[in-house]
C-alpha cells in the first residue's frame, strides 16, 4: 500500500513523533561514536551549547545522553570544570586492569562448576565473532564483540553486583582499546590475542584459568600503559595522564 493511500489516522500512526527515550539513545550512540573515534579527544570539555548545535538537538535529550555516557565511564564530571570525555591515565590503566583481574577471576569462580555446552559453545560464538570483525576491519564492532566476549562469563554468575561493576568498567575500556587502535592504526586487538583465554575458558583446570586471566590482563595492562608513555598518543592531548 502506497503512503498516499493511507487515512488520516493510518498516517497520524506511522509518522508518530520520535520519542524522547529513543531520542537520547540516538544521540547517546552519536556522541558515543564521536569519541571512540577520537573525534572528540579524551579530557575535551563537552560544552551542551556547542554539542547542540552540533547533533541538532535540545538540550534535554543531549542531558539525558551525557548522564547515559557518564554512567557508562565514557564521560565524567567535575566539579567546578565541568562535563569532560574521560581522560586516559595511566593510573586508571593500574586500577582498571587490577581491578578487571580480581573481578573476571571471581566471575569464572562462580561459573566454573556449572559451565555446559551451551556456555562452551556461545563462548565459542562470541569468540568467532571477534574474529570476524577483526578481518572485516571494523574497530567499533571489534570493541563491542571483544566486550561481550568477556561479558559472558558475568552473565553467566548471575551475580548482580558482579555485573554492575563489569558494566561500570566498559566504558572505559572502550575508550582506551579505541585510543590505543588508533594510534597504532589498527582495528581490533590482534587476531590470537584470545587463543590462550578460550583454551582456559574451555578446559577443566580453574588454576590455569586464573593464571591465564592474570597474564591476559598484564598484557593488556602493560600494552595500554605502553601507548600512554608515547609523546602525545594517537595526536590528542593527554590531559589525564598524571604519570
Amino acid at each position: 500500500m502506497a503512503f498516499s493511500d493511507l487515512s488520516s489516522a493510518d498516517a497520524t500512526a506511522v509518522l508518530e513523533p520520535v520519542s524522547r527515550n529513543t531520542l537520547r539513545a540516538q544521540v547517546a550512540d552519536r556522541l558515543r561514536a564521536a569519541i571512540l573515534r577520537g573525534d572528540i579527544a579524551p579530557g575535551a570539555p563537552l560544552v551542551e551549547t556547542a554539542l547542540s548545535e552540533r547533533f541538532d538537538v535540545s538540550r534535554g535529550p543531549l542531558r539525558e545522553a551525557l548522564r547515559q555516557l557518564i554512567e557508562e565511564g565514557l564521560v565524567v564530571t567535575v566539579p567546578y570544570t565541568g562535563t569532560h570525555v574521560a581522560p586516559l591515565s595511566v593510573e586508571d590503566v593500574h586500577e582498571i586492569y587490577s581491578l578487571r583481574t580480581a573481578l573476571e577471576t571471581f566471575a569464572f569462580e562462580q561459573v566454573w562448576p556449572s559451565r555446559d555446552d551451551r556456555f562452551r559453545a556461545e563462548l565459542n560464538r562470541r569468540n568467532a565473532s571477534l574474529i570476524a570483525a577483526i578481518d572485516a576491519g571494523d574497530d567499533h564492532a571489534s570493541i563491542q564483540t571483544e566486550l561481550e566476549l568477556h561479558g559472558l562469563v558475568y552473565e553467566a554468575s548471575g551475580h548482580r553486583l558482579l555485573q554492575r561493576a563489569w558494566y561500570a568498567l566498559r566504558g572505559r575500556l572502550q575508550l582506551y582499546w579505541a585510543a590505543h587502535h588508533l594510534a597504532h592504526g589498527r582495528h581490533g586487538p590482534r587476531r590470537d590475542s584470545h587463543d590462550s583465554y578460550i583454551a582456559a575458558a574451555l578446559g577443566d583446570d580453574l588454576a590455569a584459568m586464573r593464571l591465564e586471566i592474570a597474564n591476559h590482563m598484564r598484557r593488556g595492562a602493560e600494552t595500554t600503559e605502553r601507548f600512554l608513555r608515547r609523546p602525545n598518543p594517537s595526536g590528542k592531548s593527554k590531559r589525564g595522564d598524571k604519570s
